[in-house]
């Protein structure tokens, strides 16, 4: 279970609406470590309906040269300079161009973000309505969405370095 984060803005006069953040990790193995995830989205409330709002996040994901294509990639130029992560105290702030947002990440969350040193970063230019900001989100729910073929062409995915405050 994991629980969404919304990003404070005014979803009725922003194009993208209300911005949600869910951290989420995979469970480790013998072979690989523990991957930490945060997910973005929109719940589709914004100004001018979802369409508008999906157009809104695409046109600033390419702004910083982050391709929406759902394969993975190297921060690079621009994306590099505006995007940061840090994870300190069982917190996640999470800053690019459009949005910044603090929230909540379970103790193993952070642990496999400090150890990997970068989280696995998806936004998605779908909304998401049903998983409004508070909720909980179980993990059947969690992976039905994500492993929509769709939803994952229409994303962002790439690996942004963990900063932290002390070492």
């Amino acid at each position: 279970m994991t629980s969404s984060s919304p990003v404070r803005d005014k979803p009725r006069t922003s194009l993208l609406g209300t911005l949600t953040v869910v951290p989420w990790s995979s469970e480790p193995s013998s072979t690989t470590p523990r991957l930490p995830f945060l997910t973005v989205y929109s719940l589709g409330d914004g100004r001018d309906g979802p369409e508008a709002g999906e157009k809104a996040m695409r046109a600033e994901l390419e702004k910083l040269g982050l391709p929406v294509s759902g394969q993975q990639v190297e921060l690079v130029g621009m994306a590099k300079k505006s995007i940061t992560l840090l994870v300190e105290a069982q917190q996640a702030v999470l800053t690019m161009p459009f949005l910044r947002v603090q929230c909540p990440v379970p103790p193993k969350w952070q642990e496999g973000a400090h150890e990997n040193g970068n989280v696995h970063l998806i936004c998605l230019t779908r909304p998401w309505p049903h998983a409004a900001p508070g909720g909980t989100i179980g993990p059947e729910q969690l992976r039905s969405f994500l492993t929509d073929d769709e939803l994952r062409s229409a994303s962002a995915r790439c690996l942004v370095p963990v900063v932290r405050v002390c070492r």
